[in-house]
């Protein structure tokens, strides 16, 4: 469907860590596996993720790997990694940051960089489209982009709230669900 076309294109945009994968926790805080031997998908997700393919959602991951920019990820796993998520899930696309908070880039979440670019290149109505994360920046990033954000709630002790999520849910099938009654309608 093209914008052009008079039809939008809606996208799901899918934090990584914390939302299709489990995340590994120390001292209330969230940390993106560095090992293929340390990388799990969260059960059962695949059957929510089919069904807004459905509803005719694209699906994009956007996601921050700081830890490949510091050297601490190599290349090959994160590689790895994502050929694992894509063959294991619907996914139209995996868009990652590799900087550092320091790098002061356009991409890295809380900024929209990488939901911009995603939008451009797919033609994605972001006012019409969903960002699902579990961290305060996640939902910047898909506030900032204009899109609908929904915070998936794990429980993080040591990390700022976000503000203003349209929902707060406890898991990806919360958001997806949360996702099809707003499309619904009243």
């Amino acid at each position: 469907m093209s914008a052009q076309a008079g039809h939008s294109t809606r996208a799901v945009f899918l934090d990584r860590d914390g939302v299709l994968t489990i995340p590994l926790f120390r001292e209330g805080r969230s940390f993106a596996p560095l090992t293929l031997e340390d990388f799990h998908l969260y059960p059962d997700i695949a059957e929510p993720l089919k069904e807004l393919k459905r509803r005719g959602f694209l699906l994009v991951v956007v996601t921050n790997q700081p830890e490949l920019g510091r050297g601490r990820l190599e290349p090959q796993t994160l590689v790895a990694m994502h050929r694992r998520l894509s063959a294991a899930l619907p996914l139209d696309a995996i868009k990652i940051c590799p900087h550092v908070p320091e790098d002061r880039c356009h991409c890295r979440k809380p900024l929209p960089g990488m939901l911009l670019e995603a939008a451009k290149e797919f033609e994605i109505d972001l006012a019409a489209s969903y960002m699902v994360g579990d961290r305060a920046g996640d939902i910047a990033a898909g506030r900032a982009a204009g899109c609908r954000s929904i915070f998936v709630d794990l429980g993080y002790t040591a990390e700022t709230q976000p503000r203003q999520p349209d929902a707060v849910v406890r898991s990806l099938q919360g958001a997806v669900d949360w996702i099809l009654r707003d499309v619904a309608g009243p």
